[in-house]
């Protein structure tokens, strides 16, 4: 029997980065192996495990994304975050808006992250990382990816601030400054 986070993967039916043709992959093999190109998860995140997933010898540009914690927002000092999710059709969404931007710029590769639970300040909520050969479509593909989580992402935040806390709603979850 596989074990359970491969038999939920393929459950779910996510891209998992098994390609040794990639050079990134072909350097470290192991460290690429059934690695998901998508996840939602309580650990803190890394970009550089994204940046060695996505990348490849003739790309001309990786772009990353990390979504962090602010300590301010709509004129309130934030303390922390939390963010819950439906963990299945999070990950599920995440999985379509990668396979979106597949079909808007085929050159491109790319991985996300979302992070869940107890955030501090600082901290990041999202990491994304887009490889291409060309630029332009690396820093589309990020933006998005950015974009169509805070749409279609089954994730909610939950703002604690000095004196109370709310749950966000809406694209930005506050203001844009």
């Amino acid at each position: 029997m596989l074990p359970e986070a491969r038999l939920g993967s393929w459950e779910l039916g996510l891209d998992l980065a098994i390609d040794a043709r990639r050079p990134s992959c072909r350097a470290r093999y192991t460290e690429c192996m059934g690695v998901p190109a998508v996840a939602v998860t309580a650990d803190p995140l890394d970009i550089e495990p994204l940046i060695a997933l996505v990348g490849a010898a003739g790309d001309g540009a990786v772009v990353t994304f990390a979504g962090l914690v602010r300590d301010h927002n709509q004129g309130r000092r934030v303390r922390f975050l939390e963010y819950e999710a439906h963990e299945p059709l999070a990950v599920r969404a995440l999985q379509r808006i990668v396979d979106e931007a597949k079909g808007l710029w085929p050159d491109a590769r790319l991985a996300a992250r979302h992070r869940i639970g107890r955030l501090e300040i600082g901290e990041a909520s999202i990491v994304i990382a887009a490889a291409s050969p060309h630029r332009a479509d690396a820093f589309a593909a990020c933006r998005y990816t950015i974009e169509r989580v805070k749409q279609i992402v089954p994730i909610w935040k939950r703002e604690h601030f000095d004196g109370g806390d709310v749950w966000l709603e809406g694209r930005d979850g506050g203001s844009r400054r």
